[in-house]
């Protein structure tokens, strides 16, 4: 792999870090705390499906 295939990996981590960060913080804003488990089971699945390990 050379450094530009390494940095365009690295970016795309990143960019799924801040993406799950950001919709982690929406989602959970105003949520009952009963709901916050399906709620991250659910973001945690995406992340999953996003990244191929599904």
């Amino acid at each position: 792999m050379d450094i530009w295939g390494a940095a365009v990996l690295l970016g795309g981590l990143v960019i799924l870090a801040i993406t799950t960060v950001i919709i982690t913080a929406l989602a959970l804003k105003d949520t009952a705390p009963q709901d916050r488990a399906g709620i991250l089971h659910a973001i945690a699945e995406l992340v999953r499906g996003l990244r191929g390990r599904r």
